[in-house]
C-alpha cells in the first residue's frame, strides 16, 4: 500500500528504513548464483564477509555466512569462484544497507571472470608485452610527470605530496579520470595517450586507492594493456595496494605497491641525494687527502736520499775514476804511439835498405834500353853501337854497346 506524503508531511529517514526493513524481512530465503569477488576471513570471528556479484549487470551485493556454514567449502571456494548461495535479504537500518545472509554454499567452478583474466594474461604473454626485455628505465629526476587517478582521489594526494615532500621542484600533468565503471577504460586510455603525445612528460603514473577485484577490473583491459605497452614513454603501474595484481602491473615499465610507493620510485629524494653528494665529497676529498699524503711521504723519501741530499757527491766519487781513466787512456795511447813510431821505423830502414836507389849509392849503375827494359844480360844489350842509358846514384848518362 503506497503512503501518502508530502512535502509538508514527509517521512523521516527513520521511519523510511525501518519501512523498508519491514518489507523486505518478509522476503523469504533464495537461492542467488553470482561470483565471489571479495572475501573476508577474520580470525577468531564467527561470522565471514564475502562479496557475490552478477558479471553480466555489473552488480554486487554483500553477503555474511556463519564460519561453520562456510568452513564446510572453504578448501574449494575462493575469490573468483562461482557460487550459489542460500541466503535471506536483510536490511541494516542504520546505514541503510542492503546484505544477504546465507545459509548455504555451494561451488559451481572456477570464476569466469578470473578464467577470462587467466586466459587474456596468457595471450597477452605469449605476445611478448610482459617481456622483460621491453621494460624502459625511469629517468632520474623527471622534469615533468603525468599522473592519472581520480579526482580528488587519495591517490592523487598521496602521489603529489610525497612527491613534493621528495623534490620540491617536481611538476605534475594531472589527468582525472574515472577510475572504475563502465567509463573507466576509456578515459585512462585517452588520458594515457595524450600524455604520451606530450615531448615534456618524461614519466607516467596511473594510480589507484584500493579496492575490491571487480573495481580493479579496467586495469586489467586489454586495450589498456596494450595502449601502455605501445607508449614511448615509461609508465609506472600504482594500483591498489601490495596484493592487488592487475594486468596493468605485468605491462608496465616498474610496478609500484601503492601510489606512495610510485612517488619514491618516480621521485628522488632531495635530502638522500644531498647527503649522497656530500658523501661522495667527503669520498673524494679523502681519496685527494690521501694520495697527497702519499706523494709527499715519497717525495720525502727521495729528497733524503744521499744523492738528492748532497748531489754532488756523485760527480766528486766519479772524478778520480775519470781521471784514472783518462791517465790509463793517455798511457796506452802513448805506447801505442811509440810501438807504431819503432814499427814505422823498422820499416822505414827495410824500405831503404831494399831500395833500388840505395844500391845504386853503393856504386852500381842500371843499364835500359831505348825502349825501358833493363839489360839483365849481355844478350839483352843489343847491337854493338847501340845506346843504352845508364842510371847511377848521382844521375844518369849514355853508353854504347862495344864488340
Amino acid at each position: 500500500m503506497a503512503l501518502q506524503t508530502s512535502p509538508e508531511a514527509p517521512l523521516p529517514v527513520g521511519d523510511v528504513s525501518r519501512l523498508i526493513g519491514g518489507w523486505i524481512d518478509r522476503l523469504g530465503a533464495v537461492w542467488v548464483e553470482g561470483q565471489i569477488t571479495q572475501l573476508s576471513r577474520r580470525p577468531g570471528a564467527g561470522v565471514v564477509f564475502l562479496t557475490l556479484r552478477d558479471p553480466s549487470h555489473d552488480i554486487s551485493v554483500s553477503v555474511t555466512c556463519f564460519r561453520q556454514a562456510f568452513d564446510r567449502i572453504a578448501d574449494v571456494v575462493t575469490e573468483g569462484a562461482r557460487v550459489v548461495v542460500l541466503a535471506k535479504p536483510e536490511w541494516y537500518a542504520p546505514r541503510g544497507q542492503l546484505s544477504l545472509r546465507a545459509t548455504e554454499i555451494r561451488p559451481v567452478g572456477i570464476g569466469e571472470l578470473l578464467v577470462r583474466l587467466e586466459q587474456l594474461k596468457k595471450s597477452l604473454a605469449s605476445e611478448g608485452l610482459f617481456a622483460l626485455d621491453r621494460k624502459k628505465p625511469l629517468p632520474f629526476l623527471p622534469q615533468l610527470i603525468g599522473l592519472v587517478c581520480g579526482r580528488a582521489s587519495a591517490a592523487e594526494r598521496d602521489v603529489l605530496e610525497n612527491a613534493r615532500r621528495r623534490w620540491p621542484a617536481v611538476r605534475f600533468e594531472v589527468r582525472n579520470t574515472a577510475v572504475q565503471g563502465v567509463h573507466a577504460v576509456n578515459q585512462v586510455v585517452r588520458a594515457v595517450k595524450e600524455l604520451d603525445a606530450v615531448d615534456e612528460v618524461d614519466v607516467i603514473v596511473v594510480a589507484r586507492g584500493g579496492g575490491s577485484v571487480e573495481d580493479l577490473l579496467p586495469f586489467s583491459d586489454e586495450e589498456l594493456i596494450r595502449t601502455v605497452a605501445a607508449c614511448r614513454t615509461p609508465v609506472v603501474s600504482a594500483i591498489g595496494h601490495e596484493p592487488d595484481s592487475p594486468l596493468l602491473d605485468l605491462v608496465a615499465d616498474v610496478r609500484a605497491s601503492t601510489p606512495t610507493d610510485a612517488a619514491k620510485k618516480v621521485v628522488p629524494d632531495v635530502g638522500e641525494e644531498l647527503d649522497r653528494v656530500q658523501q661522495l665529497r667527503d669520498r673524494a676529498l679523502r681519496t685527494v687527502r690521501g694520495l697527497l699524503d702519499r706523494e709527499e711521504r715519497g717525495l720525502a723519501h727521495a729528497l733524503g736520499r744521499p744523492c738528492m741530499e748532497h748531489p754532488q757527491r756523485m760527480v766528486d766519487e766519479r772524478a778520480s775514476e775519470v781521471d784514472a781513466l783518462i791517465g790509463r787512456g793517455r798511457r796506452v795511447l802513448g805506447h801505442l804511439l811509440d810501438r807504431a813510431d819503432s814499427e814505422l821505423a823498422h820499416t822505414r830502414a827495410r824500405v831503404l835498405a831494399l831500395s833500388p836507389a840505395a844500391t845504386l849509392e853503393r856504386g852500381y849503375a842500371v843499364l835500359q834500353r831505348a825502349d825501358g827494359h833493363v839489360v839483365r844480360d849481355p844478350a839483352d844489350a843489343g847491337a854493338a853501337g847501340e845506346a843504352l842509358r845508364a842510371r847511377v846514384s848521382g844521375g844518369e848518362f849514355v853508353v854504347r854497346v862495344a864488340e
